[in-house]
């Protein structure tokens, strides 16, 4: 006899990017969903034995589980230097600590995978194989390891650097580590006192593309860390899995991103929490300010040419904390044109294909039944990420 669950949503997000459905019923059965089907109040299912479990969600709007493909979990949003100084510096047994805060905040905010960028002692990876407990924390945690840049290069507070004589594809093939993918920097970090200054590429074409090489013979992807219309350019040629920040990239990157099908990761938030930082009426309140501008423009012309974009917020960043600043980034998609089922979308089943987990991101018959009833309509999203009314892991409500 089947032990069924069934779920009555008054709406439904599925994660597929089309309009919010109305009055839905979704069937459970061994931890997937057996069905989704639109019904009215009046034909709910009755309880014909004592393994049948009906929920009645009809105030709440019902969405897969989300997923963050960009944080650093070793670190904090503390804006303090000290402070995070400290944390650069952390030993295993203070970083897990830290580390295992973070990811219960990303899951109170409904967070229920995340893809690590890196930290410049491992100490994410180490957690991942040593200390996470997915019965007692159940975040699918995507790690780096140690991630790669050009020494004297920015990118020395997440990983490795590679002397001019080291060759990156080399590296990554004598990388002995269980890494779950590849993250290169390829460029600096935005100026925050010349308006859209570049920086120069810290790989050429040739290497980067050696580089993506090396990582697919490991069955690996590769995120790359790029800013500037070179930079950026040299990435997608490399044939990389993603572009992270993409900040001036151009239209000309868009649409090769979009012809490529390679997944863009903008963490617009980043630049919101800098400008609201930064003191008023200084060149740092001023440039990331239109920094942040000019993003939202990119993201807008990104969703018009179909670039498939996913969320990721950067957490750890000064002013991006872990959990809530999804809701932050959720919020700047909205605002550069997207409706909610895409912003949806590209927290959902976007980034659960990047990441490749193929039965998450999606409400759909044979997909895990891993999703959360948000109080309130779709109207209310996301603010009402902080009312989660409940949320279900493989079935179960946790």
């Amino acid at each position: 006899m089947r032990n069924n669950k069934y779920i009555f949503a008054g709406w439904l997000i599925d994660g597929s990017g089309g309009p919010a459905q109305k009055d839905t019923l979704i069937e459970i059965n061994g931890g997937r969903i057996h069905s989704v089907k639109k019904i009215s109040p009046g034909q709910m299912p009755n309880r014909h034995n004592q393994t049948t479990e009906i929920m009645d969600l009809r105030r709440c709007t019902v969405m897969p589980g989300l997923i963050d493909t960009h944080v650093h979990l070793a670190m904090s949003g503390t804006h303090d230097r000290r402070i995070r100084q400290h944390q650069l510096n952390a030993n295993f047994d203070e970083a897990k600590r830290m580390i295992s805060t973070n990811l219960r905040d990303h899951l109170t905010h409904g967070v229920i995978a995340v893809r690590d960028g890196g930290d410049k002692n491992g100490h994410v990876l180490r957690y991942k194989r040593q200390t996470l407990d997915w019965n007692k924390t159940p975040v699918h945690l995507h790690s780096a390891g140690l991630a790669f840049h050009r020494e004297g290069r920015y990118g020395g507070l997440f990983g490795r650097a590679l002397s001019t004589n080291d060759n990156l594809a080399d590296a990554i093939t004598h990388d002995t580590s269980r890494i779950d993918h590849i993250k290169i920097f390829n460029s600096g970090i935005n100026s925050l006192k010349q308006f859209g200054h570049p920086t120069p590429p810290q790989f050429q074409l040739n290497e980067l593309k050696e580089a993506v090489q090396a990582a697919a013979r490991r069955d690996l992807s590769v995120m790359v860390h790029a800013n500037g219309s070179l930079p950026v350019s040299i990435a997608l040629d490399s044939r990389c899995h993603s572009v992270e920040h993409g900040f001036f990239m151009g239209q000309e990157n868009l649409e090769k991103m979009a012809e490529q099908g390679v997944n863009w990761v903008p963490t617009a938030g980043t630049m919101k929490a800098y400008s609201e930082q930064s003191k008023p009426k200084t060149p740092e309140s001023e440039i990331s300010s239109k920094t942040l501008v000019h993003q939202l423009e990119q993201i807008s012309k990104a969703h018009q040419a179909n670039v498939p974009m996913t969320l990721g917020t950067d957490a750890g960043s000064p002013g991006v904390d872990h959990g809530s600043g999804m809701l932050e980034e959720l919020k700047l998609f909205l605002s550069a044109g997207l409706s909610v089922s895409e912003a949806v979308r590209c927290a959902t089943l976007n980034a659960a294909k990047l990441l490749g987990l193929k039965r998450l991101g999606l409400l759909a018959s044979g997909m895990e039944a891993t999703f959360l009833a948000l109080k309130g309509k779709p109207s209310d999203f996301p603010e009402n990420l902080t009312q989660i009314e409940m949320m279900f892991i493989k079935g179960k409500s946790y």
